[in-house]
């Protein structure tokens, strides 16, 4: 048996803040006690109730740092790492410049597996442990990504791109090529160690009624594997999907006839979304990843958050970086601009909803509620030492380490959002094991 203990302030959730109250949907515990066994969560307490049960048991404290579990992003591009940022456009004639020219690169694996290297550590250093991604169209860019991931040991879902128009040559495949290649790949590497695979059509803009007809015909043969793409993000992007399929019926239609709208299909931005396509995805228990640095980047417009989220047609929402449409890894700059979204919309977003959408939320998202998300037992233990101090704005901004209420709480987890980035995660551990720690703190020696 091999037991590992660690103590700090824990926050995690039991419930969804956005339904739930949140004395009823926070576990906070000011001075807790997380027992590990090879590398799952096997309880969690208050330190006075279980230091007695588990004395022997060396502790790795993390006083004055707040413990939560890992970051999960639904929605996020490795390929566009090193295009983050690029300037001034709008989603298609981004596309056409920035996207596509540097998706190519990634036919070369020896050059995908170096981004994939670098993608990886840097989602570690942001405090993101479970990430849905997109590849590339090329089947070896889904094998570099992977095998970094497996190296790792990180709970990841990936799929090759699928394209088969609308697109410049060198990155378009074609429906048979894209079925075939697609599942060699989820026989290769669905359910391989933590891996997860997600058939991947970019958007309907860039696949054939065929393709996409193809890609059900997949997820019908593999029904636990997940359908991850594009709807609504933009106004011309929907318009130009209307032209493409004059006989549906709107945008999600497109996907529907295709067999591609289920429990495990996830569509990034949903910007543009009619009220009967919020209903047909409450009805089919799908997922939207919200991805507001990107909606604003891109002039995309404001996510409904408050329509997602209501009590009569309830979507699954996770938060997604969109990276590199989206502009940060960090999913509390993101949190921290889904607020600001909200704010623009005359509605409210809390800090426990915010961080809820980061993890729990995240979980329930990627049907993954049951494996990740909280500190519930037989879970996996992916989890951040986050420092609400890190940055002299911070500690100023948040005079006490550690809360004693739930408003205080609040308070604290609010600023560090709103303040926060790579700098505020102290350390991430992938199933108990230390994976990244800030360089700040191993060269003063912090704790």
């Amino acid at each position: 048996m091999s037991l590992k203990a660690f103590r700090g302030a824990f926050l995690d959730f039991v419930d969804d803040p956005f339904y739930a109250s949140e004395a009823d949907s926070v576990r906070y515990l000011p001075d807790g006690l997380l027992l590990l066994e090879d590398g799952k969560v096997k309880v969690l307490g208050t330190y006075e109730s279980l230091q007695e049960s588990y004395a022997g048991i060396p502790i790795t404290a993390y006083p004055d740092r707040l413990i939560m579990p890992g970051f999960i992003d639904t929605h996020i591009h490795f390929p566009q790492t090193e295009m983050i940022a690029a300037y001034g456009e709008q989603l298609l004639e981004w596309l056409d410049k920035y996207t596509f020219p540097t998706e190519g690169k990634f036919h070369d694996k020896a050059y995908a597996q170096e981004i994939a290297s670098f993608f990886l550590d840097e989602l570690l250093k942001h405090g993101t442990t479970t990430a849905l991604v997109f590849t590339a169209v090329y089947p070896q860019s889904v094998d570099a990504f992977f095998e970094e991931a497996s190296r790792r040991h990180l709970r990841m879902i990936a799929g090759k791109v699928l394209m088969d128009r609308n697109a410049p040559d060198f990155l378009t495949d074609t429906p048979e090529t894209a079925y075939e290649e697609s599942k060699q790949l989820i026989e290769k590497w669905h359910k391989h160690d933590r891996l997860l695979y997600a058939i991947t059509p970019r958007f309907a803009v860039t696949s054939s009624d065929e393709q996409l007809r193809l890609a059900g015909k997949l997820l019908a043969e593999f029904p636990d594997v997940y359908m991850h793409t594009h709807i609504a993000e933009n106004i011309k992007e929907v318009a130009l999907v209307a032209e493409l399929f004059p006989d549906s019926k709107g945008y999600l239609d497109v996907y529907d006839r295709a067999g591609l709208v289920g429990t495990k299909s996830v569509f990034a931005h949903g910007v543009q979304l009619t009220d009967a396509e919020f209903q047909r995805l409450s009805e089919a228990h799908s997922t939207i990843a919200f991805c507001p640095t990107s909606n604003l980047f891109l002039g995309s417009g404001l996510f409904n958050l408050k329509k997602a989220k209501s009590i009569d047609q309830p979507i699954k929402v996770g938060l997604g970086t969109d990276v590199g449409g989206g502009t940060s890894f960090s999913m509390l700059e993101t949190a921290s601009e889904a607020y600001k979204v909200t704010q623009l919309r005359g509605e409210t977003l809390s800090s426990f909803q915010a961080l809820y959408l980061a993890t729990l939320g995240g979980a329930r998202a990627l049907s993954l509620e049951n494996t990740l998300g909280n500190f519930e037992p037989g879970k996996e233990a992916d989890f951040i030492v986050l420092d609400p101090r890190a940055t002299p704005l911070m500690a100023r901004r948040n005079p006490s380490a550690i809360a004693t209420s739930l408003p205080e709480l609040a308070d604290q987890t609010f600023a560090t959002i709103m303040l926060g980035d790579d700098r505020a995660i102290h350390a991430t551990y992938i199933m108990g094991e230390l994976a990244y720690e800030n360089e700040a703190y191993r060269q003063t020696g912090a704790a």
